[in-house]
């Protein structure tokens, strides 16, 4: 197993330096889901919410959130993102919507973190649009689906 990249050789934290890396077209996609009561999917997909629309109102903070990553993980570099999309797939037979990122930059660092960001805070703003109207809401199963680019490769989950 390597060591911690963001530990330095007396247990510091600190910033990696990527001065010296290679730029490269480097891509991540992420995903979560959230659980919430069967009514409360139907009135997502119905366009029937008092607040609007829950899915683009959503779409938006996840955009907004892969691009402000850097000022909210202390360690994550900032980046000049080329792309950002996200998804919100609702899933009525598990009684969910499924939340995925696609990040993608020409730079010096991977976009894992901007594309976990951008799942989680979808998944809020549906949970913050819909809280009034069901409080027992689950985020959960966020995770890194595939990544692309860089020095260490590909990668994709099983």
């Amino acid at each position: 197993m390597s060591q911690l990249s963001h530990v330095d050789s007396n247990g510091q934290a600190h910033m990696v330096d990527i001065s010296d890396k290679s730029n490269t077209t480097r891509e991540a996609v992420a995903e979560g889901h959230i659980t919430m009561l069967p009514e409360t999917l139907k009135l997502i997909m119905e366009g029937g919410h008092a607040k609007g629309d829950v899915f683009a109102t959503a779409r938006i903070a996840g955009i907004q959130a892969a691009k402000k990553c850097s000022d909210l993980i202390p360690l994550c570099h900032p980046l000049a993102l080329t792309k950002v999309t996200v998804e919100l797939t609702p899933e009525p037979e598990h009684n969910r919507v499924v939340v995925q990122a696609l990040c993608k930059l020409n730079g010096k660092t991977g976009v894992e973190m901007e594309a976990l960001t951008s799942v989680s805070v979808a998944a809020l703003t549906v949970y913050d649009m819909c809280k009034a109207v069901d409080k027992t809401m689950c985020i959960n199963n966020v995770r890194v689906l595939k990544k692309h680019g860089g020095k260490s490769g590909d990668w994709q989950a099983t």
